[in-house]
């Protein structure tokens, strides 16, 4: 940890939070659901500040020793519980409502799993001169996951965009990342001789797909419970995923992180996630517009198509790769989660004053 305090240069600005890392995330359960001022006009996700919070707390007190192996087997029941809950959350009917409307979704599910993986592929030849091997297998993992959920289906809701195709497009999207992004991940990773598929995918059944099959399972069980509590479960993803976090984190300092990354390698992975939503969210308009979808049908596509999962993104992290190396290759997962609510809060925004008639 020597020499790492001074390192984390993204850090300056924020409040220094107490050295206990519960007590942060006591905080993101009074501060998620009424986000401040400042935080919306800035389009900053409150969420994503309290990450950046927690990678603080593990940048000054790093879990070590007896606290070390607690938060690692907390973490991996926590990632168990999440999965549990997805499942459990995930009706059939959302996901086959709508299904008919087969060639949005193919487009969308096209961009999300195969033209942002060519993309990430297609990053290769900025190593190691603009991009560290760390960083561009951590683009690569950015490109393998699925999109998000939650803001995909509220941007097209604000854009007056077609949100039950929004529903379906984003759900099947999540349940086939369970699927097929530890099996790109794996693929893309393996080409560059980084890790095992076999392993990797031996990992994500037991850890990930296991426990969303039984909660989906549980659903007549758990359904009423779910729906009625949805608060609850929000704070215990958003809880699970702070702590997987923090962990990461911890492990990442002690080997040494901020030593790696400097000021100007973030900059230049901002830059690089804001050229490659840019990318995609080109591609998704004018690929709607040639297919001859309609407006509403545009906006499903533009935003379901150019979103990558931070929820599902960080716990799946811990389980594919080495503990040491998770903070550093969720670096780009962090700063993309970030850029995409931006730019998409203000595209949603202009699509929202087009004419009624469209």
């Amino acid at each position: 940890m020597a020499g790492g305090l001074s390192r984390p240069f993204f850090m300056r600005g924020l409040i220094a939070c107490p050295g206990a890392a519960s007590l942060v995330i006591l905080a993101t359960f009074t501060t998620a659901p009424t986000p401040m001022n400042p935080l919306r006009r800035l389009h900053l996700d409150p969420f994503l500040v309290m990450i950046l919070l927690m990678v603080l707390a593990a940048t000054i007190v790093p879990a070590q020793g007896i606290g070390k192996t607690f938060f690692k087997h907390l973490t991996t029941a926590a990632i168990a519980l999440l999965f549990f809950m997805h499942g459990a959350k995930l009706s059939r009917e959302a996901v086959l409502a709508g299904v008919g409307h087969w060639r949005l979704h193919l487009l969308v599910l096209s961009t999300t799993f195969v033209l942002f993986p060519l993309l990430g592929l297609a990053l290769r030849p900025l190593v190691p001169t603009l991009l560290i091997p760390e960083t561009y297998q951590g683009f690569l993992y950015l490109c393998a996951l699925p999109a998000t959920v939650q803001s995909a289906i509220a941007f097209t809701s604000v854009a007056r965009g077609n949100v039950a195709a929004a529903i379906c497009s984003a759900a099947t999207s999540s349940l086939l990342g369970v699927f097929l992004s530890p099996l790109l991940v794996g693929l893309l990773l393996s080409a560059q001789g980084q890790t095992d598929l076999a392993s990797s995918i031996r990992a994500v059944m037991l850890q990930l797909l296991l426990p969303f099959i039984l909660g989906h399972l549980s659903r007549p069980l758990t359904a009423a419970w779910v729906a009625k509590n949805r608060r609850l479960i929000r704070i215990t993803d958003q809880s699970s995923i702070l702590l997987v976090v923090y962990t990461a984190f911890s492990e990442a300092v002690l080997e040494g992180i901020w030593s790696r990354v400097s000021l100007g390698t973030l900059v230049i992975i901002g830059v690089v996630s804001l050229a490659l939503l840019a990318v995609v969210l080109a591609f998704t308009t004018y690929s709607a517009r040639a297919l001859g979808f309609n407006k509403a049908d545009e906006i499903t596509i533009v935003f379901c198509g150019s979103k990558k999962s931070l929820a599902n993104g960080i716990p799946m992290a811990n389980i594919l790769f080495p503990p040491a190396s998770v903070g550093i290759l969720v670096l780009p997962l962090m700063l993309f989660h970030q850029i995409q609510l931006m730019l998409c809060a203000v595209l949603a925004q202009r699509y929202a004053k087009r004419p009624q008639e469209d």
